[in-house]
């Protein structure tokens, strides 16, 4: 299963052939065990998502919930997807440390732990990385990697508008300069 269409856990699962399916039940029951306050278990982007709610945290940059962890079947193997370690390097550097320590061998990419058997995933680490980040501690995380990103990119927050600062540009009523006259007219963005 590349991507699934299922709109919940139950028909996700359901959808696995079966050594799959218990393997992902088995890892889908570690992470409830140990699953933060505040954190809820849904579909997102065809996997079996654990994130913060959009009524906790919103609106985000693309209307989702932040994703904490997600679940999936994939062809050739199934993923646990961590952004806490994804998103910060010293947790990061812990997980895979301690997964060295268990003796089995990792295979990850960004944030995608890959496994082909449920023999291969350390249970007890997937429960204490699951329980390391607090809603609040992946937030303010989520935040900070959000404004380093708009400080090299150079764009500014959307909530500047919206807290009264004034807009640059034709937005602010001033002239269009020319080379965007040019562009609206040619119908060519930059």
């Amino acid at each position: 299963m590349v991507t699934s269409k299922a709109t919940s856990v139950e028909a996700y699962i359901a959808e696995l052939p079966e050594e799959r399916r218990k393997a992902i039940q088995a890892v889908r029951r570690v992470i409830q065990a140990h699953l933060p306050r505040g954190l809820e278990e849904g579909m997102q982007y065809g996997m079996i998502g654990y994130y913060v709610p959009l009524d906790r945290y919103g609106p985000t940059y693309n209307g989702q919930p932040l994703g904490v962890a997600a679940l999936a079947s994939r062809k050739g193997y199934m993923s646990l997807y961590l952004s806490s370690v994804y998103s910060d390097p010293k947790q990061q550097r812990w997980f895979v440390d301690e997964y060295r320590r268990s003796g089995k061998k990792l295979d990850m990419g960004k944030s995608c732990v890959r496994f082909k058997s449920l023999d291969d995933l350390p249970l007890e680490l997937v429960g204490e990385v699951i329980a390391r980040t607090s809603v609040d501690d992946f937030i303010a995380l989520y935040e900070r990697q959000r404004s380093a990103q708009r400080e090299t990119s150079g764009t500014k927050p959307p909530k500047n508008a919206a807290a009264g600062k004034p807009r640059k540009g034709a937005a602010a009523g001033r002239s269009p300069t020319k080379r965007t006259a040019t562009r609206r007219a040619s119908g060519t963005r930059p």
